[in-house]
């Protein structure tokens, strides 16, 4: 789009410029035509896609747009997700942009003012900016919803072996208040009537009640997660779809498993496009934050932006990686360059063995390029 079109706050045929600024019970709409104005704000119960509409026509005749004039929106990634960007360019023919809310900018005081008001506004001018300088601020990749879909069993998954963590804990604290100490596994309600404080006295009553409704819960969950795996085991073997076809041929390489491949799959080879390594590397947050200002600088480690679900996956893939890929290039110059080393050492270099692994996944998923010295599965 054209400077001048953008900027020129007389034309009546736009474009008008929307800033939503999303909470969980209103939302704050700005709109206008440049920066040289102030936005028109409103507030609208969130949600209202019908008081939505309205207010964008009302700013329309506001300045004297064309009922037909272009808008161009945005709104910052949180709760809400993709449903109203979708929404907004499928079914109202809107351009929108979803942001990182990390992009934006932000004054650098110890305190500085937040409000919806501010937000919109910036927002607002950020919007307009990005028109003529696309790196104004990081915009998302937004999946279809068929994408997004294929990505609930894996996060479920996540989410139940969390839930299961804490259920095991509480248990396992519980017996600790009383001097117990034992593992929590399928036969633990089997055996709990046969533990005793250390005086010899069974289990308090309510205490003993409340341990058998916690591991109630902890069996449904390890239940619903060999569903879930089973789910997954399955679609492995039949399913034809994008994270189903590229799960598996990672899994053609020894130290990738089931977890893995599906999780690298689901979370990033199935539905995103890669033009080169550092955009790669800067999606799963393993790009370096340098920082030097007059002086020698440092460096502070990775940024640990992007996606947060698979870099703990490639952090033990990686490990696995040295375990089970011995001979291959990367394993020796992790050996030759941090074998020797300590700890922490081998700690941070095995964060260096996890971005250069992810390459080489790329290369081998997308050109079938197989990692250098890496051995495939037996068929």
């Amino acid at each position: 789009m054209s400077t001048t079109v953008t900027h020129d706050a007389e034309s009546s045929n736009g474009p008008l410029f929307v800033s939503l600024e999303l909470s969980n019970s209103k939302w704050k709409v700005g709109s206008g035509l440049s920066l040289g104005q102030k936005p028109r704000e409103v507030n609208i119960p969130a949600g209202d896609l019908g008081r939505l509409d309205r207010e964008i026509a009302a700013a329309k005749r506001r300045f004297g747009l064309v009922a037909d004039a272009p808008v161009l929106s945005c709104y910052e990634a949180g709760r809400d997700g993709f449903w109203l960007h979708r929404h907004l360019e499928e079914i109202r023919g809107v351009g929108n942009v979803v942001i990182d809310p990390a992009s934006v900018s932000v004054n650098r005081r110890a305190r500085r003012a937040k409000t919806d008001s501010l937000d919109v506004r910036k927002l607002f001018k950020h919007l307009i900016r990005f028109q003529d300088d696309p790196k104004e601020w990081s915009v998302v990749r937004v999946p279809s919803v068929e994408e997004e879909d294929r990505r609930h069993v894996q996060r479920e998954l996540e989410a139940l072996k969390g839930e299961k963590t804490r259920h095991s804990n509480r248990i396992q604290s519980l017996l600790v208040l009383h001097g117990i100490r034992r593992s929590v596994n399928r036969k633990f309600l089997q055996r709990l009537s046969d533990l005793r404080l250390p005086n010899g006295s069974p289990l308090p009553q309510h205490l003993k009640a409340r341990l058998q409704r916690e591991f109630a819960r902890w069996s449904l969950v390890v239940e619903q997660i060999e569903e879930l795996k089973k789910q997954r085991r399955e679609a492995l073997r039949e399913a034809q779809d994008p994270v189903a076809e590229k799960a598996r041929r990672l899994m053609r390489l020894r130290g990738i498993g089931e977890h893995g491949g599906w999780q690298l799959s689901s979370e990033l080879f199935s539905w995103r496009h890669f033009e080169n390594r550092r955009q790669l590397g800067s999606f799963a947050g393993l790009t370096p934050t340098p920082h030097q200002s007059g002086g020698p600088g440092r460096e502070q480690g990775i940024d640990k932006a992007g996606n947060a679900w698979i870099r703990p996956t490639l952090i033990q893939l990686a490990w696995g990686w040295l375990r089970f890929q011995p001979n291959s290039q990367l394993s020796r110059w992790f050996e030759e360059r941090f074998g020797q080393g300590t700890r922490r050492a081998r700690r941070v270099g095995i964060v260096a063995v996890a971005r250069k692994l992810l390459i080489a996944l790329w290369h081998f998923v997308e050109h079938g390029v197989v990692p250098e010295g890496a051995t495939l599965k037996a068929q």
